[in-house]
């Protein structure tokens, strides 16, 4: 699909109501006599405790601020399980679902007077009708009238809720059966396989950030300081309508490049090798999660090459084995067997393959996991991650399991060279016998090189939804002509 197929997708509206029947479906898996309502809350307006400022809502690092007060508009901030049946970023709402009248409703605030003076008229009524897939929309003043008439109408229902997004006002005094557990963990299911709409909006995302990636790379050789380089991925993405980032950008210059997720992206750039950089925009709540990591002075090092080749290639292998129903720890097991392969050419590590394996020294120089569920979470939900394994290589695996068609994944390899944590391996006899500390001196101002691309799961193979040009000699002529 080309830009302008997932352009004409998105201009229709999002999918609210079959996300709800999906879900009912999956709640009736575990309740085959389910019925009653699916009551779901938005974000709501908060104020600083201190002042009369929007408060800020924080999310993985990043900072997003409501600033229409009248229109209310949840500045990427807006409750992930409500957006998944509504479409809408109307903050101070509130929404039904009728499971046997299949009828969804949206609540949105009544007109106040005096917001209109400052941000002028909010969503009205008939805005969102034409906006949302729902039903019917009513002013929020009627949440609890239509609550009661609900369950009055249908004798022993149940009102299904999420624990801790009940607003003290609601009542559900009326139904049999209250349940705030399945409708959670139906949505959660749901969200893992996405419908042609929600790749349209990774997709989106994806396009947005690659434009912003290619911008970095134009930017390098001219900047002095990682912010500006953050500054350029930033002012690409707003430019193009992305305003919000899924998550904090890492601008990581030189060895900063070893911590995986630096945050201080306020270094100078004078004489360090790479730029590592992991950013990605949000496309309504969609997000985009890619890596690229370049040479600063246009020119990879002989050192800089070798690594990024290593990783390259893990990448691409990695990519070529996914497709529906294939298991993604196979996939994390061969990235691992690739880098000790590429590790052991350059002499870094030494001995025998299945050994160094078998020891999880490759653990030392790849410490995160393959990849992860994206969607509108940067770690989206079903991922069933076990911080728990005993198997060390497998503890900071974010997916496990099969991946099902429609799945959308990250493909993240890399190599890293952190003292923090390889220097215990060396001080270790039974694991410093495989790596050859002299070699491994000269990769130390490498850093760490990371490759990462969104590619959506098929029954027969995957598509890569990430643009952002990788190829070591793409990237050098890229900074060349810059």
């Amino acid at each position: 699909m080309v830009a302008q197929d997932f352009e004409a997708v998105l201009k229709g509206k999002y999918p609210g109501k079959s996300h709800a029947r999906r879900v009912v479906d999956l709640i009736r898996n575990k309740d085959p006599n389910a019925n009653g309502v699916l009551y779901l809350e938005g974000r709501m307006t908060k104020l600083l405790e201190d002042n009369d400022s929007p408060e800020p809502f924080r999310w993985l690092g990043s900072c997003h601020i409501n600033v229409y007060i009248a229109n209310r508009v949840c500045s990427c901030s807006q409750r992930r399980f409500f957006y998944y049946l509504t479409g809408s970023n109307l903050a101070d709402c509130f929404f039904t679902y009728d499971i046997q009248s299949s009828k969804s409703t949206l609540f949105i605030p009544p007109i106040d007077p005096h917001d209109v003076i400052w941000s002028g008229l909010p969503t009205t009524i008939d805005d969102a009708l034409k906006l949302y897939d729902v039903d019917e929309v009513k002013l929020t003043t009627e949440v609890n009238a239509t609550l009661a008439h609900l369950s009055s109408s249908s004798p022993n229902s149940t009102i299904y809720a999420i624990n801790g997004q009940v607003s003290d006002h609601i009542t559900f005094i009326g139904f049999e059966n209250k349940d705030f557990s399945l409708l959670k963990e139906a949505i959660e299911v749901a969200r893992v396989v996405k419908d042609e709409f929600e790749v349209a909006m990774i997709r989106k995302a994806n396009h947005v950030s690659s434009l912003a990636h290619k911008a970095v790379v134009e930017r390098a050789k001219k900047a002095s300081n990682e912010r500006e380089l953050e500054a350029a991925f930033l002012e690409r993405c707003v430019a193009n309508g992305a305003k919000n980032m899924a998550y904090h950008p890492i601008v990581a210059g030189g060895t900063a490049a070893a911590t995986l997720h630096y945050v201080g992206n306020d270094a100078p750039l004078a004489g360090k090798q790479n730029l590592l950089i992991d950013a990605g925009a949000e496309w309504d709540n969609y997000a985009a999660d890619i890596t690229r990591t370049f040479p600063l002075n246009g020119k990879f090092t002989k050192e800089g090459r070798e690594i990024y080749d290593i990783v390259y290639k893990m990448q691409q292998e990695c990519i070529n084995v996914i497709k529906a129903g294939m298991h993604w720890e196979d996939a994390h097991i061969l990235a691992h067997k690739i880098a000790i392969d590429g590790l052991l050419a350059l002499g870094i590590l030494k001995g025998d393959k299945d050994d160094i394996f078998n020891a999880r020294i490759s653990q030392a120089f790849f410490p995160h996991g393959l990849g992860h569920y994206l969607g509108m979470d940067t770690h989206d939900t079903g991922g069933n991650h076990n911080r728990q394994d005993p198997d060390i290589i497998f503890q900071n695996l974010r997916l496990r399991g099969q991946v099902p068609a429609g799945g959308v994944v990250t493909v993240e390899p890399g190599v890293y060279f952190c003292k923090f944590i390889i220097d215990p391996y060396l001080e270790n006899p039974e694991q410093s016998k495989y790596i050859d500390a002299g070699v491994l001196a000269k990769y130390w101002e490498v850093g760490g090189v990371r490759i990462e691309d969104n590619v959506l799961v098929t029954e027969t193979g995957y598509e890569n939804l990430t643009t952002a040009i990788k190829e070591p000699a793409q990237l050098e002529a890229l900074m060349a002509a810059s």
